[in-house]
């Protein structure tokens, strides 16, 4: 047996293994695990070119896969977004803004493209128009508010030309003042497709921008400790045109998130004809361990699309839905492609269960890997009716983003188990968890942990009873070898055991003793895909030789703020950025644990302010100052 190309040694690894739950080191060769165990066992192999890394300590996790992300439309736009993932206070956001608008050139926008809610504001509120447009008199801003609303300043209105006498769109809002002129607020009532369109009136970044964008994309979710996920196509998103970026860095091997991705029909009343065309020219599960086919979805047809909007009353699907859906069904399952299918209520699903009981009877849907998305009020009769099918259900922390809606519109009673992932797990479904990023929540896999864990929207209302919350293993369970029965990877990913895939991460805490009120701020010190180091920090930084060139346009966002929280990706600056909140605190006397940096108390999700919880216990005195 030749030697390995990499061992990591002397760390705390948590395996997901049952038959071996623990390690503390492993060898990896060719990209997978060929030794899970102790210490001494695996230094035995080591060659001379082996590369040896002493984790020190850490513990270590198996690699974190999205089961729900729209990678591939995030990542052609990541470079012009500026992002408010994180970021905890409005005055912050707009103080973001500001200095974004000052350096983006004409004709381009400053695009805020969801991602965050008002509620994890302090303010609790989004910005007015009028602050939007003091902030940016001429360049066109366009802020996109999960899928319920987009505001736009007077200088995005002239750009994409929404004037007096633009007719009201279908299934949207353009609000308007007294004398009929748009204000800048769009309202998605009852979809939204006028916040798709109007995004897509906004400039595109050029081919090689794109890859240099998505390379950024994927290099900040590998700093999260995502090493793999399943890209659930999108809006405007056109198979297989907006597909050439992810397939040239695939050929390339720079890839660093492994991606299967489905196809999402674009075209109302087309749906049957797109997928007719997708069975004849792709092959399900072409491709390889980093890109690869994975069905159809998360639209087949337009007629069964809830938009998951809970400002506003549930939209009662078409009668048309089942007749379009059975088409499309019995396509797929003809060819043996599995299918995705978003539904946010019981009553698409419940319609469309009809529709797959039927199809079920003459053309049997065994050995399908089919799943529904979302399913926040699913019925426990709905449930039962998967099982009975074989399929799945895969969940997603949009309630984190929008539970205070849903509390406002249907009380807090029906929101303790939107959706009941506990009784889903109970009843033996298929199910993992994922974050339907980018636009209707973030990308941070740790917010998803926190939402399974805790039951706490971003905003810090307890939605969930503690019936309804996971033990901290079952939710990053979910997070990992549950999603490969939905990317149809079973026994090839998702654990630390040999002769799986060799994707790993080291968090930058210990996911299993830290607080729960921490999980949601951690992010990954060590990101390994395939035996590859694909990013480090801390004492790992050494390691990380895979840094893309600086993000592309010199203005883009990314290379002032970077992704969630505002994170820079530099050590050094955001030192240098503490270090001026310290000199500026003006505080009378330090803190015992924090000196002057009372921010970092103040910003974190410890309770400073609690005596008994925090004070009494560490002596911190932030609270006091």
């Amino acid at each position: 047996m030749s030697a390995p190309d990499t061992i990591l040694h002397r760390g705390l690894f948590t395996t997901l293994d049952r038959s071996n739950p623990t390690a503390s080191a492993v060898a990896i060769k060719d990209g997978v695990f060929t030794a899970v165990g102790h210490d001494n066992d695996a230094i035995k192999l080591a060659g001379p070119s082996t590369r040896i890394i002493d984790l020190k300590g850490r513990r270590v996790l198996p690699g974190l896969i999205d089961n729900h992300l729209h990678i591939i439309r995030g990542g052609l736009n990541f470079n012009m977004e500026l992002r408010w993932d994180g970021v905890r206070s409005l005055a912050d956001a707009m103080a973001m803004l500001k200095r974004q608008v000052a350096i983006t050139p004409p004709p381009q926008w400053v695009r805020v493209v969801g991602g965050f809610t008002e509620h994890q504001f302090a303010e609790k509120r989004l910005p007015t128009i009028d602050e939007l447009n003091a902030a940016a008199p001429d360049t066109p801003v366009f802020i996109l508010h999960l899928y319920d609303r987009a505001i736009l300043n007077a200088a995005a209105l002239r750009a994409v030309g929404y004037t007096k006498d633009t007719p009201e769109p279908l299934g949207g809002e353009i609000t308007r003042d007294t004398r009929g002129n748009p204000t800048g607020l769009l309202l998605a009532k009852p979809n939204a497709n006028i916040l798709y369109a109007t995004l897509a009136k906004g400039p595109k970044l050029p081919f090689d921008y794109q890859v240099n964008s998505t390379r950024h994309f994927m290099r900040e979710l590998n700093r999260l400790g995502v090493t793999g996920a399943i890209d659930a196509g999108g809006g405007f998103q056109n198979y297989p045109e907006d597909y050439a970026v992810v397939q040239k860095l695939s050929g390339e091997g720079q890839l660093t998130v492994r991606l299967a991705y489905n196809l999402f029909t674009q075209k109302p009343k087309g749906e049957k004809q797109d997928f007719l065309k997708w069975t004849q020219s792709s092959k399900y599960k072409q491709g390889t361990d980093y890109f690869r086919h994975n069905g159809a979805g998360e639209m087949l047809v337009f007629s069964a699309a809830d938009f998951e909007d809970f400002r506003v009353a549930r939209p009662d699907m078409p009668p048309e839905m089942e007749g379009d859906l059975e088409e499309v069904v019995r396509v797929l399952v003809q060819n043996k492609w599995p299918w995705r299918l978003h539904a946010t209520y019981n009553e698409t699903i419940s319609r469309a269960l009809d529709v797959f009981e039927k199809v079920n009877q003459d053309m049997p849907l065994d050995g399908l890997h089919w799943f529904f998305d979302h399913a926040e009020t699913i019925s426990d009769q709905s449930i039962d009716r998967i099982v009975a099918l074989g399929g799945g259900i895969a969940v997603q922390h949009r309630m984190a983003y929008q539970g205070e809606y849903f509390v406002e519109r249907y009380g807090y009673g029906a929101a303790e188990a939107t959706p009941p992932v506990k009784k889903i797990l109970d009843k033996g479904v298929k199910v993992s968890a994922g974050t339907d990023a980018t636009r209707v929540a973030s990308y941070n896999p740790w917010v998803s942990l926190a939402w399974l864990v805790t039951g706490m929207t971003v905003g810090g209302l307890r939605l969930y009873s503690p019936r309804n919350c996971l033990d901290r293993e079952t939710a990053l369970r979910m997070w990992t070898e549950n999603v490969t029965w939905f990317s149809n990877e079973e026994g090839r990913n998702g654990r630390i055991e040999v002769g799986q895939l060799a994707d790993l991460i080291v968090p930058d805490r210990d996911y299993f003793s830290c607080s729960a009120a921490e999980i949601a701020d951690t992010t990954s010190d060590l990101t390994v895909v395939g035996g590859r180091i694909v990013y480090g920090a801390g004492v790992f930084k050494a390691h990380d030789t895979n840094a893309p060139p600086p993000a592309m346009p010199g203005w883009s966002p990314v290379r002032s703020f970077g992704g969630h929280g505002k994170w820079v990706g530099s050590a050094d600056e955001a030192k240098a950025v503490r270090a001026h909140a310290m000199q500026i605190c003006g505080c009378a006397n330090t803190c015992g644990v924090h000196g002057h940096d009372h921010a970092r108390a103040w910003s974190g999700r410890l309770p400073v302010s609690d005596i008994k919880s925090f004070w009494g216990a560490l002596g911190c005195a932030c609270w006091a100052v």
